[in-house]
């Protein structure tokens, strides 16, 4: 999973065509640390369909703060640089909670791209 370092680095990830997730976390965050084990899973079951960014708050703060993240960990679905649904909220997410809304996010992506 790519990490995103910088604002501008933001930018070009959420303009490609592609179901792009950025996934908001924080080296310190307990939550987004209970993840860890299945995400590389869960990003192995999603590949062909979206592309999965690993934004840091507290190195790209500006980004989190434009996008009123105000908990993490969070998830929110970008595509041509519009956002199309959002998991946001500081409660610790279950792998069947982000499975699920990965599927959410290219259900709402295939509606707009008329796959």
């Amino acid at each position: 999973m790519q990490k995103i370092t910088s604002k501008a680095e933001f930018q070009v990830a959420i303009q490609s065509p592609r179901l792009t997730v950025a996934i908001f976390k924080a080296d310190w965050c307990g939550d987004c640390k209970f993840m860890d084990p299945f995400m590389p899973d869960v990003e192995t079951k999603f590949a062909n369909d979206m592309t999965l960014v690993e934004v840091d708050v507290d190195k790209v703060e500006d980004v989190s703060q434009e996008l009123n993240i105000l908990g993490i960990p969070s998830f929110v679905a970008f595509s041509d640089g519009r956002e199309l649904v959002r998991l946001v909220n500081k409660l610790r997410k279950s792998r069947e909670e982000i499975e699920g809304f990965l599927q959410q996010a290219l259900d709402v992506y295939r509606t707009i791209h008329k796959y």
